[in-house]
């Protein structure tokens, strides 16, 4: 068995004090035990605007955002999903999200990013409306990773509602979802357990989901609640609010039982391809 954290923060506009807080947190998830940390979206800025991202942005593998992630995954020997961070572009004004994966060594192994873009109104009334696609432009590929603790994939925040990604995702042989995230308190509070959990019977696969859970700067409220479920839909481990870590042990040999005994990924009768 292996353990596995995911670790919940509510960042603020100050990057410094972010990655103050992010490493403190690391730590205490390596402290568990925990092979693999997930950290959650957007955990080393969250302005009071969209734009306020563009300031930080780094370029491809170079960058202090990285640079942090590298060294902190060599230091504690840990498997670390970064987040989410800005990714510049060639295109003036946008950048992707981008999630990166880095190994025990810290060097990066994987890079996903965010295919699916929050433009939604949550509540036209209260003015809470969302348009990510002002600064961030989508990714457009599935990533899926070979890890000690078995094949993981990436999915991040909006993600989640769009089960097609899933199906293509487990058609690569994901074992772990890491799903780095940051709900606004009421579409986590209306769907973000269910949605979690569906996933993870759906595709008979652990998710560990990393969130933002708290006010921010800008009048924002993000859901919190991350968790860790396992391919039955249990919920094994859950943070509700605040700062801290929530881990669990993932069990591959249950997992692949599991799949072998209820083998509905097999039972398949409608299957498309990958845009």
């Amino acid at each position: 068995m292996t353990r596995i954290a995911a670790i919940q923060i509510a960042a603020g506009p100050i990057l410094a004090a972010n990655l103050d807080e992010a490493k403190r947190r690391i730590a205490e998830a390596a402290a568990t035990g925990a092979g693999l940390v997930v950290l959650p979206e957007n955990f080393a800025l969250m302005g009071e605007h969209e734009a306020d991202k563009l300031a930080v942005a780094e370029a491809d593998g170079d960058g202090p955002i990285q640079s942090f992630l590298a060294e902190q995954a060599a230091r504690h020997g840990i498997w670390l999903v970064g987040g989410t961070i800005p990714m510049a572009t060639p295109r003036p004004g946008r950048v992707r999200a981008a999630s990166l994966v880095y190994d025990q060594r810290g060097t990066r192994v994987a890079r996903y990013d965010k295919i699916h873009m929050f433009d939604v109104t949550v509540d036209g009334d209260s003015g809470e409306v969302y348009v990510e696609s002002e600064t961030t432009e989508p990714g457009e590929g599935v990533v899926v990773v070979d890890t000690p603790f078995g094949r993981l994939g990436l999915a991040v925040c909006y993600d989640l509602r769009f089960p097609e990604l899933f199906r293509y995702l487990v058609a690569q042989g994901m074992e772990i979802l890491a799903l780095p995230a940051a709900f606004t308190a009421a579409t986590g509070k209306a769907h973000w357990t269910m949605l979690l959990r569906a996933r993870a019977v759906e595709n008979l696969c652990y998710v560990v989901a990393a969130a933002q859970g708290g006010f921010h700067v800008g009048g924002r409220e993000t859901y919190g609640h991350s968790m860790i479920v396992d391919p039955w839909g249990t919920v094994l481990g859950e943070m509700e609010r605040g700062r801290g870590v929530v881990s669990a042990d993932v069990d591959l040999n249950r997992l692949r039982d599991l799949r072998q005994r209820f083998p509905a990924l097999q039972h398949q009768r409608f299957v498309c391809a990958p845009p």
